[in-house]
């Protein structure tokens, strides 16, 4: 699958919002102001940063609380813009590639997906070993905010169980 990247310099100020139950964290995502954020250092020198407003469209109305989740490289100002379809492909090959590590993969991106914070865990992240796609840690933070965007756009629906159901459907398999 191709990715959605962009080349450009991009001004951006460090946020820190640890990750907490759905409408918790929902609430400070909707608190933050339109610009670009850094959220999150991963230890091979990228970050997570998030643009708000993200521009959604919704049946015609704009999601003035969106967001979009890109992972940056700094290196060569890569801003990549990664999205559910893409991490579910890379964590399906890698469960695929090597089951023992794709479970403790998946019940990684579980505690995540149930409020943890992935730096609480990060060595349990840094830990997993996989010969394909992308580094375990920029996927697990990047559903963070990806999680938390789903539950900004969606408030009174599925939010995050939407993606969610893909990876419980995954679990079942291995």
């Amino acid at each position: 699958m191709a990715k959605n990247i962009y080349k450009h310099t991009i001004d951006l100020k460090t946020l820190d919002i640890r990750n907490a139950p759905r409408e918790d964290f929902a609430k400070q995502i909707i608190a933050i102001e339109y610009r670009g954020y850094e959220v999150e250092q991963c230890a091979d020198g990228r970050k997570i940063v998030i643009t708000k407003p993200g521009g959604k469209r919704v049946f015609g109305h704009s999601k003035k609380e969106d967001m979009l989740v890109f992972i940056f490289d700094p290196k060569d100002n890569s801003l990549w813009q990664i999205s559910h379809k893409q991490i579910l492909e890379d964590v399906t090959d890698k469960c695929t590639d090597n089951p023992s590590e794709g479970r403790k993969l998946l019940s990684l991106l579980k505690r995540v997906y149930d409020g943890e914070e992935p730096n609480d865990f990060i060595d349990e992240i840094r830990a997993l070993s996989f010969h394909k796609g992308e580094c375990s840690e920029e996927l697990i933070k990047a559903y963070k905010w990806i999680w938390g965007q789903e539950d900004v756009n969606y408030p009174d629906g599925a939010g995050r169980s939407m993606s969610w159901k893909e990876y419980e459907m995954l679990m079942k398999k291995l």
